[in-house]
């Protein structure tokens, strides 16, 4: 009878302390909420300071001299590219510019010509926030994971295939892997009704590219178009995998996982700079957008500012010593509750 007592003693303290996890989980939601009100006019400027900014840039790559600063320019471009798809990514929210006509003219556009339907990236973002760092969750919207002990008795073909899905370069090879095969291509096989739209991204992506090269030539094309698109697609697809595939990051199965705890354990702060960050849209504040989804991307620091709970988070960075911790990451290992290596998990 005393050890019956024991566990019932114990099994009512943990149910305490999960009704206080979850007391504490929506009052950190409740808190988040006055950060998550748009500021109309704000959201206007970064959408049109950054079309400006893209626009300048492609300019200056397509008809400029010497080569050089074409090169540059088209670099800039790619990585401007990346804060628009961050705008891109907020209206698909409905956190910035909501029930605007031409907001969504401008950015459905831009979504086609950058091989993200919105039709597919919406579907794919809104499982991803649903179901980030679920240890059985499918891989929609996100890099697939394997626990070692899953891969351990998969086949040879599922180990291949998954060892390909891991490698670095899909992420750099972004513009073929993750968006033209992944955003596009591959919906339309799995259900073209419902993924029209990718065949309209496909059309005006490759259309651009043809008239480009028809009336100002392949180096003109390469420079203000093509190039820049490689390196945005590259960028977000790795920005993409670091914000959950980190050393620090926790994955859970359903039945421990929440919501808050897949923001605030599961989801990096990348430290960056103020170019990158206005770059990148503040993406790298990524805690606070799996948080909350409605706060628009110029509010993110100051919500984590706001809120003392988002001021420890779990970090890592774009020095090369980060990049390559967390693109050797490969398999979860339950036992030691953290990502391992290949390697490591062949020596286990």
């Amino acid at each position: 009878m005393s050890a019956i007592g024991v566990t019932i003693t114990s099994e009512i303290r943990l149910l305490e302390v999960d009704s206080k996890g979850e007391h504490l989980d929506r009052e950190l939601l409740i808190a988040s909420k006055k950060f998550a009100v748009e500021h109309r006019w704000t959201s206007w400027w970064h959408l049109f300071s950054t079309l400006a900014a893209i626009f300048l840039c492609c300019s200056i790559a397509a008809f400029a001299q010497p080569i050089w600063l074409r090169l540059a320019a088209s670099i800039i471009a790619g990585l401007t590219i990346v804060r628009m798809f961050i705008v891109y990514h907020d209206y698909q929210h409905n956190s910035i510019l909501r029930g605007s006509k031409l907001a969504s003219f401008i950015l459905s556009v831009y979504g086609h010509l950058l091989l993200t339907p919105p039709s597919v990236w919406k579907r794919s973002h809104d499982h991803h926030h649903k179901n980030n760092s679920k240890l059985f969750g499918a891989s929609i919207g996100s890099f697939p994971i394997m626990t070692t002990t899953n891969y351990a008795a998969a086949t040879p073909l599922e180990r291949f295939e998954y060892r390909l899905a891991r490698n670095p370069m899909i992420i750099v090879a972004g513009y073929f892997t993750v968006f033209m095969l992944g955003m596009c291509v591959r919906p339309l096989f799995v259900d073209p009704k419902r993924h029209w739209d990718a065949v309209l991204s496909l059309v005006l992506h490759i259309g651009l590219v043809v008239a480009l090269t028809f009336f100002f030539g392949a180096m003109t094309m390469v420079l203000a178009f093509l190039l820049p698109a490689f390196i945005a697609t590259s960028a977000g697809a790795y920005l993409f995998y670091a914000q959950h595939n980190f050393p620090a990051a926790k994955i859970r199965r359903s039945d421990q996982w929440s919501y808050t705890k897949a923001a605030l354990q599961s989801s990096s702060f990348l430290k960056m700079g103020a170019v990158m960050n206005w770059m990148t849209g503040n993406i790298g504040y990524h805690h606070v957008h799996h948080l909350n989804a409605k706060i628009p991307f110029y509010r993110l620091p100051e919500a984590m500012a706001g809120l003392e709970e988002l001021q420890d988070p779990k970090c890592t960075s774009l020095s090369i010593k980060d990049i390559s911790d967390c693109l050797s990451l490969k398999l979860w290992d339950p036992s030691k509750d953290r990502f391992v290596t290949f390697r490591e998990a062949e020596a286990a």
